[in-house]
């Protein structure tokens, strides 16, 4: 039930736009009534006339006498706040009492007329019980009509809650997705660290510091869902710059990609994520470790297309594309984008392995 004060609920019933509604058909009522008068007797067209506006004076009179009860009850209702039964009592009190309080004032008025006019009990009740009638009927469509605007109001509420919470638990299971990717990708960084301080000291705490430069541009913005390309790859050229430091002349790099499309948006940490993985998979295995390519280009029908190739032992490592960091990636591109940004693994040419992320044309937008 909606939430009303008892003015508020008076003033739904009562206004321009029900006067309005009661007139024309109290109007109506009177022309079809007339009609038939007209076709029996034979006056003039004058008298037509006048009857027509006497009787529709009449009937207008019975009409806003409803509308008026019926308001009241409303606002009554709003006071009270009564349920069934109690609630359709009062209704059908208030059309009776306006139907009786309509046809008694519709004999005072001729009163006016013929002072010698007598109230006739058969006439008064005939039109008590068909004004009762058509004021219930009336009365019955509006509240029907008004539950169907509230039924209707309500469920366009519960679809933006709905989709509210949708977008709710996507935030949730990116930031969930994110706070997993977040420790593999620095954890394995940091062992990098640990093991190089084993063997080169010196080495170690150059890439030591490297790696403090590389946090401090990278950690304010480990939180956020999105990233841009442009942002990606800069994470990337300091993770690559500090793994070379590592495997000197093993690891070689080179990046790709057209200033326009660096705007594009993707979930954080997709690139540094897929870079990792083609180190620890594809290149780490090899004593001759090998070359990491990224390539950026536009997609034939519209968004982005980054390719994270390697020539390193390809599908024959362990991982074959299915490992934590690559499902997490996908699942964070499905939050993200749905079905429209993908994920794959290709083989490259001799060897190595592609991974291809594709980014729908909202990504630029």
């Amino acid at each position: 039930m909606e939430d009303l004060t008892p003015l508020q609920a008076f003033r739904r019933i009562c206004n321009l736009r029900m006067l309005a509604g009661v007139y024309y058909f109290c109007l109506l009522y009177a022309v079809s009534r007339s009609l038939t008068w007209y076709g029996d007797e034979r006056g003039d067209l004058h008298d037509f006339l006048f009857s027509l506006v006497r009787f529709s004076r009449q009937t207008l009179l019975t009409g806003v006498s409803l509308l008026l009860t019926v308001a009241l009850a409303e606002a009554l209702l709003a006071a009270r706040r009564w349920q069934l039964p109690a609630a359709l009592t009062l209704q059908a009190l208030a059309v009776g009492l306006g139907a009786a309080l309509g046809a008694w004032l519709r004999w005072a008025v001729t009163l006016t007329e013929d002072s010698a006019n007598r109230l006739k009990p058969g006439w008064f009740l005939s039109t008590v019980a068909i004004w009762t009638l058509l004021g219930g009927m009336g009365y019955a469509l509006l509240r029907f009509s008004r539950a169907q605007r509230s039924g209707r109001e309500q469920l366009t509420l519960l679809f933006r809650e709905r989709e509210a919470l949708k977008a709710q638990q996507t935030e949730a299971q990116l930031s969930a997705l994110t706070a997993q990717i977040e420790p593999h990708f620095l954890f394995n960084t940091l062992a990098n660290v640990k093991r190089l301080y084993e063997t080169q000291p010196g080495r170690g705490r150059d890439m030591l510091v490297a790696l403090i430069a590389y946090l401090r541009a990278a950690l304010p913005g480990m939180r956020r869902q999105d990233a841009t390309l442009a942002d990606e790859l800069e994470l990337v050229r300091h993770y690559l710059a500090i793994l070379q430091m590592r495997m000197g002349e093993r690891l070689s790099f080179d990046i790709d990609a057209p200033a326009a499309l660096l705007p594009a948006h993707l979930p954080t940490m997709v690139l540094p994520t897929l870079v990792e993985n083609a180190i620890k998979h594809g290149l780490s295995p090899l004593p001759e470790g090998g070359h990491i390519a990224i390539r950026v280009r536009a997609a034939a029908g519209g968004g982005v297309d980054i390719d994270v190739a390697d020539n390193g032992q390809g599908f024959g490592s362990a991982s074959g594309g299915a490992g934590v960091g690559l499902a997490n990636t996908r699942a964070r591109l499905a939050a993200r984008f749905g079905d429209a940004a993908t994920l794959e693994l290709v083989a490259a040419q001799p060897h190595g392995v592609v991974a291809r992320v594709h980014l729908p044309p909202e990504a630029l937008s």
